[in-house]
Protein backbone atom coordinates (compact mmCIF):
# COMPACT_ATOMS: atom_id res chain seq x y z
CA UNK A 1 0.00 0.00 0.00
CA UNK A 2 1.43 3.14 -1.14
CA UNK A 3 1.52 6.21 1.37
CA UNK A 4 1.85 9.62 1.60
CA UNK A 5 4.13 10.65 4.81
CA UNK A 6 4.46 14.52 5.69
CA UNK A 7 7.12 15.57 8.20
CA UNK A 8 7.99 19.39 9.40
CA UNK A 9 5.42 20.45 11.61
CA UNK A 10 5.42 21.75 15.03
CA UNK A 11 4.99 24.50 17.30
CA UNK A 12 5.80 28.30 15.90
CA UNK A 13 4.84 31.84 17.18
CA UNK A 14 3.30 34.06 14.68
CA UNK A 15 5.36 35.94 12.15
CA UNK A 16 7.61 32.43 11.92
CA UNK A 17 8.04 30.09 9.32
CA UNK A 18 7.59 26.25 9.12
CA UNK A 19 8.80 23.91 5.83
CA UNK A 20 6.58 20.78 5.78
CA UNK A 21 7.66 17.76 3.77
CA UNK A 22 5.80 15.12 2.02
CA UNK A 23 7.83 11.89 1.16
CA UNK A 24 5.74 9.93 -1.83
CA UNK A 25 7.63 6.84 -2.84
CA UNK A 26 5.52 6.90 -6.06
CA UNK A 27 7.26 5.42 -8.59
CA UNK A 28 5.12 7.47 -11.17
CA UNK A 29 5.33 10.93 -8.72
CA UNK A 30 5.71 12.61 -12.16
CA UNK A 31 2.46 11.97 -13.50
CA UNK A 32 0.45 13.41 -10.92
CA UNK A 33 -0.52 17.00 -9.58
CA UNK A 34 -0.02 16.96 -5.69
CA UNK A 35 -1.99 18.89 -3.39
CA UNK A 36 -1.62 20.39 0.50
CA UNK A 37 -4.53 20.87 2.80
CA UNK A 38 -5.48 21.15 5.93
CA UNK A 39 -7.89 20.33 8.91
CA UNK A 40 -8.87 21.86 12.12
CA UNK A 41 -11.21 19.96 14.70
CA UNK A 42 -14.54 20.07 13.80
CA UNK A 43 -13.92 21.60 10.76
CA UNK A 44 -14.27 20.62 7.06
CA UNK A 45 -10.73 19.33 5.28
CA UNK A 46 -9.46 22.97 3.43
CA UNK A 47 -7.66 23.54 0.73
CA UNK A 48 -4.04 25.44 0.91
CA UNK A 49 -2.36 24.56 -2.18
CA UNK A 50 -1.84 22.33 -5.19
CA UNK A 51 0.66 21.84 -8.17
CA UNK A 52 1.12 20.55 -11.66
CA UNK A 53 2.95 17.91 -12.95
CA UNK A 54 4.59 20.78 -14.51
CA UNK A 55 5.02 23.08 -11.69
CA UNK A 56 1.77 25.69 -11.71
CA UNK A 57 0.73 26.57 -8.59
CA UNK A 58 -2.68 27.35 -7.30
CA UNK A 59 -3.54 28.76 -3.61
CA UNK A 60 -6.27 29.19 -1.01
CA UNK A 61 -6.83 32.64 -0.45
CA UNK A 62 -6.10 32.66 3.01
CA UNK A 63 -2.48 31.37 2.20
CA UNK A 64 -1.44 33.05 -1.07
CA UNK A 65 1.41 35.59 -0.71
CA UNK A 66 2.47 33.52 2.15
CA UNK A 67 3.05 29.77 1.40
CA UNK A 68 4.98 28.45 -1.15
CA UNK A 69 4.40 24.85 -2.81
CA UNK A 70 7.34 23.10 -4.59
CA UNK A 71 7.88 19.26 -5.56
CA UNK A 72 11.44 17.58 -6.59
CA UNK A 73 10.63 14.91 -8.77
CA UNK A 74 13.68 12.91 -8.36
CA UNK A 75 13.46 13.02 -4.73
CA UNK A 76 9.76 12.57 -5.25
CA UNK A 77 8.68 14.84 -2.56
CA UNK A 78 6.45 17.76 -2.01
CA UNK A 79 7.31 20.86 -0.13
CA UNK A 80 5.40 23.56 1.58
CA UNK A 81 6.99 27.01 2.56
CA UNK A 82 4.70 28.73 4.92
CA UNK A 83 5.85 32.08 5.78
CA UNK A 84 4.96 34.58 8.10
CA UNK A 85 2.05 31.86 10.35
CA UNK A 86 -0.55 33.32 11.76
CA UNK A 87 -2.60 31.51 14.47
CA UNK A 88 -5.63 30.70 12.32
CA UNK A 89 -3.36 28.67 10.14
CA UNK A 90 -3.23 26.11 13.20
CA UNK A 91 -4.05 23.01 11.64
CA UNK A 92 -3.58 19.36 10.46
CA UNK A 93 -1.63 19.55 7.65
CA UNK A 94 -2.00 16.91 5.16
CA UNK A 95 -0.05 16.39 1.18
CA UNK A 96 -2.31 14.73 -0.90
CA UNK A 97 -2.50 13.18 -4.60
CA UNK A 98 -4.76 14.49 -7.27
CA UNK A 99 -6.60 11.79 -8.98
CA UNK A 100 -6.98 14.64 -12.26
CA UNK A 101 -4.53 16.94 -14.13
CA UNK A 102 -6.87 19.60 -13.81
CA UNK A 103 -5.99 22.45 -11.44
CA UNK A 104 -8.28 21.84 -8.62
CA UNK A 105 -9.44 22.79 -5.02
CA UNK A 106 -11.64 20.19 -4.74
CA UNK A 107 -10.54 17.24 -1.99
CA UNK A 108 -12.79 15.03 -3.34
CA UNK A 109 -10.56 15.29 -6.57
CA UNK A 110 -7.48 13.42 -4.20
CA UNK A 111 -7.41 9.74 -3.76
CA UNK A 112 -4.19 9.46 -2.02
CA UNK A 113 -3.90 10.84 1.50
CA UNK A 114 -1.21 10.96 3.84
CA UNK A 115 -1.63 11.01 8.04
CA UNK A 116 -0.78 14.83 8.69
CA UNK A 117 1.35 16.92 10.54
CA UNK A 118 0.29 18.85 12.83
CA UNK A 119 1.18 22.90 13.17
CA UNK A 120 0.46 25.09 16.06
CA UNK A 121 1.04 28.64 15.66
CA UNK A 122 0.95 30.58 18.81
CA UNK A 123 -0.08 34.10 19.47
Amino acid sequence: QVQLEESGGGLVQAGGSLRLSCAAPLRTFTSYRMGWFRQTPGAEREFVATISRGGDTFYGDSVKGRFTISRDNAKTALYLQMNNLKPEDTAVYFCARSRVMVRTANRDSYDLWGRGTQVTVSP
